[in-house]
């Protein structure tokens, strides 16, 4: 019922009748201020909508196209707010989203896992011989970790693919790529302990990472 909800709000949003309810307001206006896609809009509703039961990635592919139609889909979003209209942009937008996606997943694994679920792709814990079980009881076994270290790899490799587009990117572009340097060092604190993903020191948050986030944007660099 939420999905179809926000599914006919935003109909109603690009009909310039919007409901009657704060954030619905808020974005109609967003969407007549900086002329909004509405493609990237539904294309996050649906996709959580067809995520509503839950279920473990069958591969890292299932993944990473489920934060494409998110994660990158808010990055279209602000880069539109941002007023840039660039291929550079979008490509770097969409590595970085995927990148995001995945990062997240990590970040969450203990958590879910204090819920009974575990979402990390399917195909990589076969390949390594690793169970949900194994994540359930927090395993530090090396093939768990190999699984781990796995999926981390292709969060780096997309972080790499969106700095490999940095000369071509519009600099206005830079504040919406931000998120990369929180990224960078969740894949850097992940390193530092051997990809166990249950370490407690992954659970603490870096006071630095404001002062990072400041000497990136001041650099122009994401």
């Amino acid at each position: 019922m939420r999905m179809q909800f926000w599914k006919k709000t935003v109909d109603d949003i690009y009909s310039d009748n919007p409901p009657h309810q704060p954030v619905a307001i808020e974005l109609w206006k967003a969407v007549r201020r900086h002329n909004l896609t509405k493609r990237w809009l539904m294309k996050i509703i649906d996709e959580r909508e067809k995520n509503l039961d839950d279920k473990a990635y069958r591969n890292i592919q299932e993944l990473e196209n489920y934060a494409e139609n998110t994660q990158s889909s808010l990055l279209y979003l602000t880069l539109e707010i941002l007023g840039i209209k660039d291929l550079h942009a979008d490509h770097a937008a969409s590595h970085i989203g995927k990148a995001q996606g995945i990062v997240t997943c990590l970040r969450a694994t203990p958590y879910h896992g204090s819920r009974r679920r575990v979402f990390l792709p399917m195909d990589i814990c076969m390949l390594h011989g690793v169970s949900q079980e194994d994540f359930l009881r927090k395993s530090q076994d090396r093939n768990v970790r190999d699984v781990v270290y796995d999926v981390a790899s292709q969060a780096h490799l997309h972080l790499k693919h969106a700095r490999s587009f940095h000369r071509s990117v519009p600099v206005k572009a830079f504040p919406a790529f931000l998120q990369t340097v929180a990224l960078e060092d969740y894949l850097k604190k992940i390193q530092q302990v051997d990809f166990d993903l249950f370490h407690p020191s992954l659970q603490r948050k870096n006071t630095l990472l404001p002062l990072s986030l400041y000497i990136q944007s001041r650099r122009k660099r994401y």
